[in-house]
């Protein structure tokens, strides 16, 4: 089969490449561990109070970067190693493009995964594991927190909110990880093996990335690189998810934040102040990323679940859980009326 990406080289490069974290002792480092690790079991009570869905308990991983960079390098081969095997028919295009060619691309995506590595502070991933693993960033809790001058306890709390609602998530509704993971197999299936070169194009979608720190005017998308039409469609429905579940968490860590983190309003607004003052180079990498669609997410997404839960309650929203079937259609996001009217009509 067509080697893309050598997985292992994009390990290595990630944990050559990723920034160090800031500097903390080793009873530091142990105290925010471990406070971690209690503010998630307290958030996971706030958390399942406020939604009234209710979640078997699970426990978080607190990763430094190169471990989320192992975590996600390994969800991600379990995604783009059947993409490549659909494109090429698991043709051998020769020992020449899969040493030189995915030892290129293992770096390129390596690069990418080292500057996330220092960015991401909490994640729900879905893809290495069943149902999936809480993973919260320690040094870039730490980090953010420091820079936004914030009290520990209240940054760590209210990025644990987030984190476990997303957790909540998934594993309160068992259907929602099955189907999620189908809709990107349906991704994958979408993809057409025609006459170009179908690996090279997915490695020219990498390859975008690195290019942007040299170029950073480039207006190349990623997604374009490597999309076809019937892949667009697929794609509009995992937005319309993924836009949900982002919406469906900023929504609860508003909701509870201020009975249960006193100086949220200040963090959320230095937060997003921060947010908005990235380097041109940085809001360069966020576009070719996705994180800015994914800022965008969470905007519309909180947006459709307030107005959903002003008309129906809490229990009305949670229909949204019912099946696949009421999932809200991206057309809806825009507007919560149309959703109501479909399910509840």
């Amino acid at each position: 089969m067509a080697q893309l990406v050598d997985w292992d080289l994009a390990a290595a490069t990630a944990g050559a490449l990723g920034r160090t974290g800031p500097a903390v002792s080793y009873t530091e480092a142990t105290e925010v561990v471990t406070e971690l690790r209690r503010l998630t079991d307290e958030a996971a009570e706030h958390v399942a109070g406020f939604t009234l869905l209710a979640a078997p308990p699970a426990p978080a991983r607190v990763v430094d970067r190169k471990d989320w960079a192992a975590v996600n390098i390994s969800g991600l081969r379990q995604v783009i190693n059947p993409l490549v095997s659909k494109l090429t028919g698991d043709r051998d295009p020769g020992p020449f493009v899969n040493a030189v060619g995915s030892r290129v691309t293992g770096v390129q995506a390596g690069t990418v995964l080292a500057y996330l590595s220092g960015k991401v502070l909490g994640q729900y991933e879905v893809f290495a594991s069943d149902p999936g693993t809480l993973l919260l960033v320690a040094p870039n809790i730490v980090e953010v927190e420091r820079k936004l001058d914030a009290d520990p306890r209240d940054f760590r709390l209210w990025v644990c909110l987030h984190e476990v609602t997303h957790r909540t998530q998934f594993t309160a509704v068992p259907w929602l990880r099955a189907h999620f993971l189908g809709e990107v197999r349906a991704f994958v299936d979408a993809a057409q093996a025609g006459t170009e070169q179908v690996v090279e194009r997915l490695r020219r979608g990498v390859a975008a990335l690195a290019d942007s720190v040299r170029n950073p005017n480039s207006r190349a998308s990623v997604l374009d690189l490597v999309q076809t039409p019937a892949q667009k469609a697929v794609l509009d429905r995992l937005t319309a998810i993924m836009t949900l579940l982002e919406g469906h968490a900023e929504f609860v860590m508003d909701g509870v934040g201020p009975d249960v983190v006193p100086s949220v309003e200040e963090i959320r607004s230095r937060f997003n102040r921060r947010r908005e003052a990235a380097n041109p180079l940085e809001r360069v990498l966020r576009k070719l990323l996705g994180i800015d669609v994914k800022l965008r997410q969470y905007a519309e997404g909180r947006r459709f679940v307030h107005g959903v839960v002003d008309r129906v309650g809490m229990d009305g929203f949670n229909r949204v859980w019912d099946s696949p079937v009421t999932l809200p259609y991206l057309t809806e996001l825009s507007d919560p009326d149309a959703w109501v009217a479909r399910v509840h009509g």
